[in-house]
């Protein structure tokens, strides 16, 4: 399959299909729903934007706005049948309780990458089945990559429009030097605490930092061996994420727990959790 500006070409890609409710589609269409939206935000991104804060102080501009109609406009058209939950539009719990399916979107993660203008923000998109994601894309239009999944297909990496590339996540070194990715923005008590544990067991760590979902793909990639997240964030940031690590072998499991994280809470926190 190839990409040429917005226009994704599958050739022999294999079509998603949830019998269950009837839905069907090739993964691509929403890699090019990503792409859509990550060219509107680029857009944006040249220009001298305003910044304007939510209730939570957490930044918002024009292009997480942008973004969000054109995710929800491309998604509502490819499925009409299944609700989306977006950090720009957010849906109570009444409602999406009952939601078996549904499309958990953040328009532009990071922000406050976007904002300082490091290049590491992201669209984030993701299909969640029963609480847990079966798709998901990961675009990050300013480094001009992309990441997607989908379950039991693999995950797979697509850099400056070429080919996608089947990815693989490393095994973590039993001993020796290991490779800790970690937030740009947000270094939590905790996570410093736990690096200062991990220091006492590991004679070199290297730790790479990076914004938004990217950290997820890193050690998806194998560029990272793992990604602990000792600090809050919300559904929309780790879904399309989430189902890359599971695609690329590895997991995304509650800190302290050996249990995956689950989506369409009540409250739509994450518990602080570890990807290995």
């Amino acid at each position: 399959m190839s990409l040429i500006g917005n226009q994704v070409k599958p050739a022999g890609t294999p079509i998603f299909a949830i019998e269950k409710i009837g839905v069907s589609f090739d993964p691509m269409k929403v890699v090019a729903i990503a792409l859509e939206a990550g060219d509107a935000v680029m857009e944006i991104y040249k220009t001298e934007f305003a910044v304007q804060h939510k209730e939570d102080s957490s930044p918002l501009t024009e292009a997480d706005l942008a973004a969000n109609r054109i995710i929800k406009a491309g998604l509502a058209q490819l499925t009409p049948s299944i609700p989306i939950l977006s950090e720009e539009s957010l849906v109570e719990w009444e409602e999406r309780k009952s939601w078996e399916y549904l499309w958990c979107v953040d328009p532009v993660d990071g922000t406050k990458e976007f904002v300082n203008r490091t290049d590491e923000f992201t669209i984030n998109i993701a299909l969640v089945e029963n609480n847990r994601p079966i798709l998901g894309v990961v675009h990050a239009p300013a480094l001009k990559v992309t990441y997607f999944a989908s379950r039991e297909q693999g995950a797979f990496k697509i850099q400056d429009g070429g080919e996608p590339q089947q990815i693989k996540a490393k095994p973590i070194p039993v001993d020796g030097p290991i490779k800790v990715v970690g937030s740009r923005s947000h270094q939590s008590p905790a996570m410093v605490d736990y690096m200062n544990k991990l220091q006492e067991t590991r004679s070199q760590i290297d730790f790479v930092k990076s914004g938004s979902a990217l950290k997820f793909c890193l050690v998806a990639d194998g560029t990272a061996d793992m990604y602990p997240r000792l600090a809050p964030t919300s559904e929309w940031d780790t879904a399309a994420g989430h189902i890359v690590i599971n695609e690329s072998g590895k997991r995304v499991i509650q800190y302290g727990k050996d249990e995956e994280l689950v989506y369409n809470k009540q409250d739509l926190l994450n518990p602080w959790f570890i990807c290995e």
